[in-house]
């Protein structure tokens, strides 16, 4: 498939973000990320000094200048007039008398006639989030797995459809399990997030601005609403959040059950809240599928019930099929393309895609 069509696919389906471009680390971020690896058992109680005002430069830079403001009405073009003395104010109040302001809350279309919604921060939330993102990617890139695509350095949903590609065409795979997890950035729960960040950081400094983001609230039509659950799609801390709780609910896991509970082999592709798992044996992805909800559940997520399938996807797929008197092998949808069994001209077993029908 043309290179061409795959990035307008990414372009017209994903909300869900921009790719990171990989850069290497400053020094100071390279050292935590070497102390990380070093040992998965290091926790950091002193990581605060790292959002300096350097950090929070680079943040900025980061942003999108015909970005939508939030609460405050503030462009980044206005913040840029008086970048440097706005930068050093904000980097005196962050160590103690810095509060978020609530998330203006917008919606964005999605392919399917519904509505997603998007929380846009303050200017100067985003820049303090982007800096404190930076800190925690350098310490949990130590310790996501290689099927873990989304909002990481060097990833994207290109690398994401490669692998998955490759582990299809490759590997034994015979059904494929489509896993739809039901409004997962409105469900995260505060609590086991804060439990699973506490495996690794331990500066109560970071922690507390975590926390007072998560609790920040959303400004909807001039009223205030508190907010239990959820980390807002459109703020720069999100997809690193995202990716911590999902490390821990579903990587670690389905990594552990691959490797103990399963008769055949086991192929996984994640990007942020899209899951695909690649099953040898139709029963291992029935098992998996029933011990997946449980596990989600277990966390306060859970299962579109519409939209997670288990289909007969592979190689051997369409000779299965025929010989059992059914139609072709089903297709699945995958960061806004159809995915489908096809062969080579020569009558090899090829992946294709095209673009989901809107």
């Amino acid at each position: 498939m043309e290179k061409r069509e795959r990035q307008e696919g990414i372009t017209t389906e994903q909300a869900k973000g921009r790719t990171l471009r990989w850069q290497p680390l400053l020094p100071n971020l390279r050292r935590v990320n070497e102390a990380a690896r070093r040992s998965g058992q290091t926790r950091f109680t002193a990581l605060l000094h790292h959002v300096d005002v350097g950090a929070l430069e680079r943040a900025f830079r980061r942003q999108r200048r015909a970005a939508s403001p939030g609460v405050d009405g503030v462009t980044v073009a206005e913040y840029e007039q008086a970048l440097e003395s706005n930068l050093q104010h904000l980097h005196d109040r962050v160590s103690g008398q810095y509060w978020p302001a609530p998330v203006r809350r917008s919606y964005i279309p999605k392919s399917d006639g519904g509505c997603r919604p998007l929380g846009i921060p303050a200017l100067e939330d985003k820049i303090v989030q982007g800096a404190v993102a930076e800190v925690l990617n350098a310490v949990y890139e130590a310790d996501f797995l290689g099927f873990s695509h989304g909002f990481r350095p060097g990833r994207s949903p290109q690398s994401a459809l490669a692998a998955l590609e490759k582990a299809l065409m490759t590997q034994r795979v015979s059904w494929v399990l489509d896993v739809d997890i039901r409004t997962f950035f409105d469900s995260v729960d505060h609590g086991w997030l804060v439990r699973m960040l506490g495996h690794r950081i331990s500066d109560p400094r970071i922690l507390r601005l975590i926390e007072r983001w998560l609790k920040a609230g959303v400004l909807e039509s001039g009223r205030w609403e508190p907010v239990e659950v959820g980390t807002p799609q459109g703020s720069g801390i999100s997809p690193i959040l995202a990716n911590v709780f999902l490390h821990y609910v579903v990587d670690l896991w389905v990594n552990q059950w691959r490797r103990h509970r399963a008769a055949g082999q086991i192929v996984v592709c994640r990007y942020a809240d899209d899951l695909v798992i690649g099953c040898q044996r139709e029963e291992d992805g029935k098992t998996l599928l029933v011990a997946l909800k449980d596990r989600l559940a277990q966390f306060g997520l859970s299962l579109h019930e519409g939209k997670t399938r288990l289909v007969e996807f592979g190689r051997f797929a369409a000779r299965n099929r025929q010989a059992a008197g059914l139609r072709r092998p089903e297709t699945f949808d995958f960061l806004g393309f159809t995915h489908y069994c096809s062969e080579t001209r020569g009558g090899r077993f090829t992946v294709k895609r095209v673009l989901v029908e809107t």
